[in-house]
């Protein structure tokens, strides 16, 4: 195991950060630039441009460990217009098979079918502020401000949430339709069935993240999250046997899922690690648990990162850790020194397990 980062669309200097810090790994997300996008839907990425960009990363003495792709509005086009969602089922097959074309052999997604779902600031150490969800306090206007649509730690919460229907990354002009559980498993079947052929044939493992946060029973605003328990990962690992289907094993939203995750993740981590289908793991704590929880500095949680870490350990699982969502504070406002904090306390956990190891470097 060893650490990564997770950046946004970063630039010299923040490379450059990177590496002084330690990092030799990175989990890139480029979304709104030209490098992936386009206006509108899924866009079709240009396999040469990729490959100068993975080239250009790797130039600072950094690996291009992941890299992700936007699933846009697929899951939800699935369930209103099966038509348009082939289409872009398509152009993400093809991505797939351009990322491996290009020298990348990982990808992570989302089957977050609205925003990650939060309801306000709690108050953190020294005055930071901890993300946090409390369906007791959920409200539509608590959604509007405190959600967001999630690419690692965005730098403010003011980013859209659940009621104002920021899809993935995308503002729809149409209403969410309900979901059901049905409909949410018929979905993310349509996309699993789509892409995973398509890795198989480009060799390229997907790592895709589960919903954040757990929602209750029945749902939350007629949705349901089916992806937001252990047996939801446990299913949704079932729809295909290929071993390019796996994680994007976040521990934070994993702990969400339960009442006491302090007891509940040791044996969790150790179970989907022995299944080798976890290819990145989002190295994060949390306090409280199902339902009401916030989002911490990783070493206040309610979980015991070093236990888990020997976890990872035991179950086999020998990849990127990168530290997400931290807490926000105006001291810090692009939060590079609190993911800095997180980034040393990961490696330095890993140095006290002896299971640190360096990632293979730069493919030509």
């Amino acid at each position: 195991m060893y650490i990564s980062e997770q950046l946004l669309n970063p630039d010299e200097r923040r490379l450059r950060l990177s590496t002084q810090l330690g990092v030799e790994s990175v989990v890139l997300d480029n979304r709104g630039t030209e490098l992936v996008s386009a206006a509108g839907g899924v866009s079709a990425w240009d396999a040469g441009k990729l490959a100068a960009y993975r080239k250009w990363v790797e130039g600072f003495g950094l690996r291009l460990d992941v890299f992700a792709l936007d699933v846009g509005s697929i899951l939800l086009d699935s369930l209103v217009d099966l038509d348009s969602a082939r289409r872009q089922r398509d152009v993400l097959a093809q991505n797939i098979q351009k990322a491996a074309d290009a020298g990348i052999s990982c990808l992570k997604y989302n089957v977050q079918m609205v925003g990650i779902t939060r309801t306000g600031l709690k108050p953190g150490r020294g005055g930071a502020q901890n993300s946090g969800f409390v369906y007791a306090e959920y409200s539509p206007e608590h959604d509007r401000k405190h959600s967001y649509w999630g690419v690692g730690y965005p730098t403010k919460q003011e980013e859209g949430g659940t009621q104002s229907a920021m899809l993935c990354g995308q503002k729809m002009a149409r209403d969410v339709p309900p979901v059901t559980e049905q409909a949410g498993w018929d979905a993310i079947e349509f996309l699993v069935e789509g892409l995973v052929p398509a890795a198989d044939r480009a060799g390229v493992r997907l790592a895709c993240h589960p919903h954040d946060p757990a929602y209750p029973l029945g749902g939350l605003n007629g949705i349901e999250h089916v992806v937001g328990s252990a047996d939801g990962i446990r299913r949704f690992l079932a729809l295909s046997d290929s071993p390019n289907h796996g994680l994007n094993f976040c521990q934070g939203t994993v702990a969400e899922m339960f009442s006491e995750p302090g007891k509940a993740m040791i044996p969790i981590i150790e179970e989907f690690a022995a299944t080798g289908r976890i290819f990145m793991v989002h190295f994060r704590n949390i306090r409280g648990g199902y339902l009401d929880f916030q989002e911490v500095f990783p070493d206040e949680g309610d979980v015991d990162m070093f236990a888990a870490i020997k976890a990872y350990q035991r179950g086999g699982y020998r990849g990127p850790l990168c530290p997400d969502h931290v807490p926000v504070s105006d001291l810090d406002e692009n939060r590079e020194r609190f993911m800095s904090f997180a980034l040393g306390y990961t490696r330095g956990l890993l140095q006290a397990a002896g299971v640190w190891s360096t990632p293979t470097v730069a493919r030509s």
